[in-house]
């Protein structure tokens, strides 16, 4: 809260969702693993084949939280709803995991 107070411009509260990169060696490996990681509730993974022929599978969340706080330093929320946010990322933190 001090920092914000502090804070002269726009201050955003993000949590980035998880995403773990996978190098295949076959088309169809990356097939398995993306029908894996979908049918696990990954519904942002996808499949990604460089000019090169490099074959990357991520396996993407859909756990992210991007909210503005402050806005030209004028703070835009309560301190009991900064609190609110921290709870619910964690919660995305564990869901995560």
């Amino acid at each position: 809260m001090t920092a914000l107070e502090k804070a002269t411009g726009d201050v955003v509260f993000k949590f980035e969702p998880f995403v773990l990169h996978v190098l295949c060696r076959e088309l169809q490996d990356a097939q398995l693993l993306h029908s894996v990681a979908v049918d696990s509730g990954f519904r942002n993974s996808g499949i990604t084949v460089g000019r090169g022929g490099k074959i990357t599978m991520a396996v993407r969340s859909t756990h992210c939280l991007e909210v503005p706080l402050s806005h030209k330093g004028r703070l835009m929320v309560s301190e009991e709803y900064i609190e609110f946010l921290v709870h619910v990322a964690n919660q995305k933190m564990e869901e995560n995991i």
